[in-house]
């Protein structure tokens, strides 16, 4: 079984979303963050279940979980870096071109 760790960018955009939510609405806020971790929890058992996104250097693939993508890389190692959490309608082509 794979361990998945939450980069500190990730973490961070995880956090923007959840105080985001929570202002308007704390019921769902909490049901969007319990439903993205349960999301990503499942990349434990099967890493390979999100979208390939092939970078020149690295080995991405996206989870969908409502509105959001969650992009996350499987290193060599099998574990998993969750790389950030976005909004779907962002434009997240100038996060990978960093990569």
């Amino acid at each position: 079984m794979a361990k998945i760790n939450w980069t500190l960018e990730a973490e961070l955009s995880l956090r923007e979303i959840y105080d985001y939510t929570v202002e308007k609405n704390p019921v769902a806020a909490e049901r969007l963050l319990d439903g993205i971790l349960a999301k990503a929890d499942l990349l434990a058992s099967f890493p390979e279940i999100g979208a390939r996104r092939e970078q020149p250097h690295h080995h991405i693939r996206i989870l969908l979980y409502g509105h959001f993508k969650i992009p996350y890389l499987i290193k060599p190692d099998s574990n998993i870096d969750i790389l950030g959490v976005f909004h779907s309608a962002m434009d997240t082509d100038r996060f990978f071109r960093e990569l």
